[in-house]
């Protein structure tokens, strides 16, 4: 079978039992290093991105896809736009919404909140709220009622339960007899929900849309904002910049990657700077490789000139040991393929086999809100990787390759 010739003898080469075992263990130490470096790169990179989507499920739990909102005075003649919207691709939930800051009372417990009057028929088309009820039912808020639902941190920091009448304080002023004071009204808690997000956990206050309007003063019909939820929330920046050319004046959309831009900024960081840290791992393995080429090149140079006078080109042996390093990276990339696809597919039933055979945890409830070492391996990630590491392997090699094609004949065989 017809085999090129620097394949040939690269390929023995590797083969060939060396008699400088110290060559043999640099060539596996490197081919071990760049293993486990694209394993640690791809199981870290799967890890972060399942931090990544497990927080944006919760953030969205609570956080339309889209809003669209007309500031402060809010607009009444939403039912017109929400038929227009629900013809828009893509789109299917709206409800309405109003929003206002009011601060809690209950014995001497006081907290501030963020009210958020919501349709109970509407608001499962947008969010989560009814899967992350605790106690109570969202349907329990009746328009008239006045009824509350608040988050478990909220309902914790001020001790109470379902059933229990809560003062709610609004910042709008109320002309008595006795003076100027705020408006207040006593309302019952009808539920409590849990979205494993301290932001709404601690602060959101949810009231029916109607009793919002009636607390807030708000002329019938009004409301501040629509809710809206995409089939593919990747889609909602683009379909944002499309509603805004398309919007009335006064009307203003956006999605949730605006609104929680910092945060995913800063997530989009972490992820950079650990691929940059843990491709150094990958590097200091790949550049082992020169040294390995390096000695093998000194060991073999009455070889390289015993091929040269049969008619070796230079070119011919440079790929000779062009083919014998990379071969090194290939097996090193590949046992880091499988290793870094094995742990990173199989990471959510390992890590807590782990913390029970040894008795501890890693990311305790009572610190940490994400408690599961969740996992998303992406695909375009792990190619990434093992792209970035063959080529580091393929590089490590020109430099020794070209040096063995320098190797003059007559020099090399003088004294053999």
């Amino acid at each position: 079978m017809f085999r090129p010739l620097p394949l040939f003898i690269g390929l023995r080469y590797t083969r060939a039992k060396r008699r400088n075992h110290f060559i043999s263990f640099i060539s596996l130490t490197s081919m071990l290093g760049i293993a486990l470096g694209v394993t640690a790169l791809i199981t870290v990179l799967s890890v972060m991105n399942g931090f990544e989507k497990e927080l944006r499920v919760r953030m969205l739990g609570m956080s339309a896809h889209l809003v669209i909102s007309a500031g402060n005075d809010g607009f009444n003649q939403w039912q017109e736009l929400a038929d227009s919207l629900k013809s828009q691709p893509h789109v299917i939930g709206i409800a309405p919404y109003i929003q206002g800051q009011a601060m809690l009372t209950y014995n001497e417990s006081v907290q501030g909140a963020l009210l958020q009057g919501i349709d109970p028929l509407k608001e499962p088309q947008v969010s989560q709220v009814t899967e992350k009820m605790l106690s109570g039912r969202l349907d329990n808020l009746k328009a008239g009622e006045f009824g509350v639902i608040l988050g478990n941190e909220l309902a914790s920091s001020l001790g109470v339960e379902v059933g229990d009448k809560v003062s709610v304080v609004v910042p709008q002023a109320t002309v008595t007899p006795v003076g100027v004071l705020p408006r207040m009204k006593r309302m019952t808690v009808q539920g409590i929900f849990s979205v494993g997000m301290h932001e709404y956990d601690s602060a959101f206050v949810l009231l029916h849309i109607a009793d919002a309007a009636t607390l807030l003063r708000l002329p019938e019909g009004h409301i501040h904002g629509l809710n809206l939820k995409l089939d593919d929330m990747f889609l909602a920046p683009r379909l944002s910049q499309q509603l805004r050319e398309k919007l009335p004046m006064g009307y203003h959309s956006y999605d949730w990657t605006y609104r929680h831009a910092n945060f995913f900024r800063a997530v989009k960081m972490e992820k950079t700077v650990m691929f940059v840290i843990l491709t150094l791992i990958v590097a200091v393995a790949a550049f082992n490789i020169v040294s390995t080429l390096v000695m093998v090149v000194t060991d073999k140079q009455a070889d390289i000139a015993i091929l040269r006078t049969l008619g070796a080109t230079p070119n011919m042996v440079m790929a000779i040991f062009i083919v014998q390093g990379t071969l090194i990276g290939v097996v090193g990339t590949l046992l880091g393929f499988l290793g870094g696809v094995s742990l990173a597919l199989n990471i959510e039933t390992l890590i807590p086999a782990i913390e029970h055979a040894l008795d501890i945890q890693f990311l305790s409830p009572d610190v940490y809100y994400i408690s599961d070492l969740p996992s998303d391996l992406q695909w375009l990630d792990v190619v990434k990787i093992t792209l970035l590491s063959f080529l580091l392997s393929l590089l490590a090699t020109l430099y020794p390759a070209w040096q063995a094609a320098q190797t003059q004949p007559a020099e090399a065989l003088r004294y053999e």
